[in-house]
């Protein structure tokens, strides 16, 4: 029996060897391809580029994957080498094509692969797309049984070529101050984690004559032996050099460049909560801009504080990328993140964008001429403190049952405060009357619960973090 197919928040990923097979990529490329064609443009071609960011049998993924559209009359545009998905998505826009194939699983560990599918305005396809997918792959396994074909190794379609380095690396400069940078004289470190991001932000950097040191810039199908996630524990690297260089920050982005970590000069991770909050404030100031701010309903409360300060909409939005990219096709918002390290800009892509998250730090941090933390404590004497929190905890299936069930009602009280609000927008969220809040979000993948938590102090939130897991298992 055929492996079901379901993409997630963000594509579908999975094992490699285990359900990301050959057989079962071309069963989801030729549900894509069936997908396009069902929805062609008005123009007399129809065109998707295939891309990858540098996981293991990328190339051949993406041969095959041109090989299957050019079997529906789709023209394949093939990007050579790895590229990141914020480039991915710009080069959907520029070149009005009809969609985007990236073969990438992101942040997750180098066991993974997956597939993206990027919609003709470069935004991840949202839930109907995604479901109108999984039916046509369906449709296709039900009519011709899959069989594993040998790879070829090398494009045999009518394909041709795309690279989307220099037009997005163009699109860059439009909206980086690199001038700022330049002058302030600061010194940068970068870590593209073995990924798609090598050669883009610091060639992007080192081209305006910034200083600029960089770690793990060797195609690496491994990682280094890990996920190529920009967390905290694994930044090490990027701190060395920045004490060898003395940077003013350091920037590091995932697999395929679309989530973002940033080092302090003193070697302190930035949340990526807290960068979502600066960049939001630092644009009001810089750009003028007031059309609105999203974010996540897991993301910090501290954007809430300031879109009250600056007199500017909130919303608030499911978890998934998608959502807040639908807010930036329509103009409605001037910055858009979610807590996991995605966010993006007004007239940029409406997809994550980690190179364009770190590149704004370097610019705030030159301009401002403090450091984050300092950046970070002004913002809490001038709208209050926030500490926000994410946590996962593993459920047995009778645990599982009977929290579910828990989660359909609607307390009252929590932690011994009054519930102010239930929010429902995605999964359960309570705010509690103190302005703590916590939010338990089940996987669909997995036996897990997501909790995310936020209190006004450290110490506060000590105590929200285990009445919040305690409520799980009670």
């Amino acid at each position: 029996m055929a492996t079901q197919i379901k993409f997630g928040t963000s594509g579908w990923r999975a094992v490699m060897a285990e359900e990301f097979t050959f057989a079962n990529v071309q069963r989801v490329v030729h549900g894509i391809a069936r997908y396009v064609s069902s929805h062609q443009s008005n123009r007399a071609r129809v065109e998707v580029i295939i891309g990858r960011d540098p996981r293991f049998l990328g190339e051949t993924f993406c041969a095959m994957g041109a090989d299957i559209v050019a079997s529906y009359g789709i023209t394949p545009l093939v990007i050579a080498e790895p590229a990141p998905t914020p480039a991915i998505s710009y080069a959907v826009i520029q070149s009005k094509a009809d969609g985007a194939i990236n073969f990438t699983a992101s942040h997750h560990s180098p066991e993974y692969n997956g597939i993206k599918f990027s919609t003709p305005d470069g935004a991840p396809a949202l839930p109907e797309v995604t479901q109108a997918i999984e039916s046509e792959i369906t449709a296709y396994t039900d009519a011709i049984p899959p069989t594993p074909q040998a790879p070829k190794g090398e494009v045999q379609s009518p394909s041709q070529s795309i690279d989307p380095r220099r037009m997005y690396l163009s699109r860059l400069r439009e909206i980086v101050d690199l001038d700022v940078i330049k002058k302030a004289g600061i010194k940068i470190a970068f870590d593209p984690m073995w990924g798609a991001a090598r050669g883009y932000s610091d060639a992007f950097l080192r081209e305006a004559g910034v200083t600029v040191a960089t770690v793990h810039d060797t195609r690496d199908v491994l990682f280094g032996g890990h996920a190529p996630e920009p967390d905290d524990h694994l930044l090490e690297d990027l701190r060395r050099k920045m004490r060898e260089i003395d940077a003013a920050i350091g920037i590091a982005t995932d697999g395929d460049a679309d989530r973002f970590g940033i080092v302090d000069g003193d070697g302190t991770f930035l949340q990526p909560n807290y960068a979502i909050a600066l960049l939001f404030d630092y644009l009001v100031e810089t750009r003028g801009w007031k059309n609105g701010v999203g974010k996540s309903v897991a993301t910090t409360h501290l954007i809430n504080a300031l879109a009250e300060k600056h007199q500017i909409e909130l919303h608030e939005t499911p978890v998934g990328f998608k959502y807040i990219g639908e807010l930036m096709k329509q103009d409605k918002i001037l910055i858009g993140g979610e807590e996991s390290a995605g966010l993006s800009i007004r007239k940029h892509v409406p997809e994550k964008d980690g190179m364009l998250a770190g590149l704004l730090c370097c610019e705030m941090v030159a301009r401002r001429g403090i450091s984050l933390g300092k950046q970070l404590a002004k913002l809490f004497a001038d709208v209050g403190s926030f500490y926000p929190l994410r946590e996962n905890f593993s459920l047995t299936p009778e645990v599982k049952a009977k929290f579910t069930e828990k989660l359909r009602r609607d307390p009252s009280e929590f932690h011994g405060t009054k519930v102010a609000e239930v929010v429902r927008t995605d999964g359960l969220k309570l705010v509690l009357a103190d302005g703590s809040w916590v939010c338990y979000r089940l996987s669909g993948t997995e036996p897990v619960v997501r909790v995310y938590s936020e209190a006004r102090s450290r110490e506060d939130l000590a105590k929200l973090s285990a009445a919040a897991k305690a409520w799980i298992f009670v």
